[in-house]
């Protein structure tokens, strides 16, 4: 699916078009979105833009000389963005070429950041003049869209350290569930963070000659900095709550095992006696006593209360 833009007075605007009319308006758009296009969609692209439509597989190679590259069709740069998929958060890869007369954006996935960048541009709340500046412009919101997550994972993470350190009631086990999960999604931030990092600096190596733009992107570095160290901070702190919730549960654990292990000591020498006059000698002067039985069972008691009473002393129990 192709949305294309126009810069209008300053603002970017989405255009309407029709499917026969698709070739002029792709060249007279500022901006050109691919979402998901199919082979009919990438033909006409590489056809009127002069460049190649990058393959998904290609799109998500790791090597910087493989996401961010200079050619003959303008300058490449493959960020990666944040979204959700089934309550989890996940990376994707947006492949964008950046043309002096054009930008464009080549994606797989639904990215909450290119919808409130059209949400924005309907109504007129995007200033842009240039492609370029476009650009700079989607990795800043991007920045701030990962900022506002980090902000709801501090959130959720004020919720378990109450459940794990003060709630008496808590389910420990789904604590650590929920914790695994926001260090998940910490981790895929803190991804997308260097990766922005390393986008960054190569655009100011070949973005330099435009000072607005080359300003906007050492902003955007120190924003991404200051997040960096949040997400180290996030680090600890889950590790510190994880630690806390597996020691509380090895703590229930081993209370468990204790009452186990005292029920075994005091029912053992009660055992013991029972054991003893379950034997079938025929010399067993006890046998033959009229209150043998009262004697066996207050034998069995008392030997059963004595440990209890020694271990309650010594202050093991």
């Amino acid at each position: 699916m192709l949305r294309l833009f126009s810069i209008d007075n300053g603002l970017i605007k989405e255009m309407d078009f029709e499917k026969s009319d698709l070739p002029n308006q792709i060249l007279h758009a500022d901006w050109i979105d691919a979402h998901e296009p199919d082979d009919e969609e990438r033909d006409l692209l590489e056809l009127l833009l002069h460049t190649d439509i990058p393959e998904s597989d290609e799109v998500d190679e790791i090597e910087i000389s493989a996401r961010c590259f200079v050619d003959q069709a303008g300058i490449h740069v493959h960020p990666l963005f944040l979204s959700q998929s089934e309550g989890r958060h996940v990376t994707l890869t947006v492949a964008c070429i950046l043309q002096s007369k054009h930008l464009i954006t080549i994606r797989e996935g639904d990215l909450a950041d290119f919808r409130l960048l059209r949400m924005r541009a309907r109504r007129g709340q995007v200033e842009c003049r240039t492609p370029s500046e476009l650009l700079v412009l989607l990795l800043d919101q991007k920045v701030e869209n990962h900022a506002d997550t980090l902000e709801d994972i501090h959130r959720q993470l004020e919720g378990v350290s109450h459940l794990v350190l003060e709630d008496d009631d808590s389910e420990l086990e789904d604590a650590i569930s929920k914790l695994a999960k926001l260090e998940d999604s910490n981790g895929k931030i803190r991804l997308c963070l260097m990766d922005t990092q390393r986008d960054i600096s190569f655009l100011l190596r070949h973005l330099r000659d435009r000072a607005d733009q080359s300003e906007t992107l050492r902003e955007i570095a120190r924003d991404v900095e200051t997040l960096m160290s949040h997400t180290t901070f996030l680090f600890d702190k889950i590790n510190f709550l994880m630690d806390s919730t597996q020691g509380f549960i090895n703590i229930e654990q081993n209370q468990i095992i204790k009452i186990f292990s005292i029920a075994a000591v005091v029912f053992l020498p009660p055992t013991l006696v029972a054991s003893i006059y379950g034997m079938n000698f025929d010399v067993m002067p006890e046998l033959k006593l009229s209150f043998g039985y009262p004697w066996a069972l207050a034998l069995m008691i008392l030997s059963g209360i004595a440990p209890y009473w020694y271990f309650k002393r010594k202050g093991w129990l």
